[in-house]
């Protein structure tokens, strides 16, 4: 698979512009189109709640809305024409995460941000991250909240435990292990002393990289009283890596999705840009 789609999440939040350099900076490496989708809020007020707001108040809401939407799409716009990048913009109003889902169906890749607790989009943006990689059945690279800019991809370190998200992660990530300068395939298995024919093989996916013209070597550790999520993100340090690859976990819970321990910590604690697939 190539990447000639991209799709990034936009807003008014602090983090948006790092987020925006990150998938300009992808798009002009992999010469791909990106669509910049702003999800503009409805300025009415819910229906359950018994108050009556005179229409010019409503009005003036409504215009701040649009004011703010047009200001993101002058800074977009201004950042694809001086990449000179082929770029779309699109503005609508309803549920961010759900809009957001329903447009990455048509990308390659969906770049959004990391959960920001002190985000002035409150909980609505905090949800886009979790639904989107457990719903929209594409990569998505999340960016760090406090990324600064830098490369992506030059460095990648990738969890591998043999498991069907993890498969799934890897290939979808060919086309940006192929440009790295270096890959870490990296598999946390037990104590050495309780070697049991359990342990799970690198190299078989290593030679399966390679085949791909990818630059790769496979990496064991041995697990001690870190977490896996502790050990990847540790290694990743080491390596001074600029992408972590990861498969996301869920599982079923009151009608939900939620996502497991590793995905979880992953998703909260990552200093650099992380692309999972679930």
């Amino acid at each position: 698979m190539t990447i000639r789609d991209i799709l990034v999440h936009l807003d008014d939040g602090a983090s948006c512009a790092g987020r925006l350099d990150a998938a300009i900076q992808l798009a002009q490496t992999h010469q791909a189109h990106l669509t910049g989708l702003y999800i503009m809020p409805h300025s009415s007020i819910p229906g359950y709640i018994d108050v009556q707001i005179p229409a010019d108040i409503l009005q003036t809401l409504e215009d701040r809305l649009i004011a703010t939407a047009q200001t993101v799409e002058e800074k977009f716009k201004q950042a694809t024409d001086l990449a000179g990048l082929a770029a779309e913009w699109r503005c609508q109003k309803g549920f961010a995460a759900d809009l957001v889902l329903d447009h990455g169906h048509y990308a390659d890749l969906i770049v959004v941000g990391q959960r920001d607790p002190d985000s002035i989009g409150g909980p609505a943006l905090e949800e886009i991250p979790d639904h989107i990689i457990l719903s929209a059945g594409r990569p998505v690279l999340v960016i760090p909240k406090n990324y600064a800019g830098g490369t992506i991809g030059k460095r990648v370190i990738v969890g591998w435990d043999r498991g069907q998200r993890a498969t799934r992660a890897i290939h979808d990530a060919i086309p940006l292990l192929q440009k790295a300068d270096q890959v870490s395939v990296l598999i946390v298995n037990r104590d050495d002393s309780q070697d049991d024919g359990s342990k799970l093989p690198a190299v078989d996916i290593a030679h399966h990289l390679a085949r791909h013209d990818v630059h790769v070597e496979a990496d064991h550790i041995t697990s001690t009283d870190m977490g896996v999520g502790d050990q990847l993100l540790a290694r990743a340090a080491d390596m001074g890596a600029d992408l972590l690859v990861s498969g996301a976990y869920g599982h079923a819970r009151w009608r939900e999705l939620i996502l497991g321990g590793v995905t979880r910590q992953l998703l909260d604690q990552m200093p650099i840009p992380l692309l999972m697939s679930h």
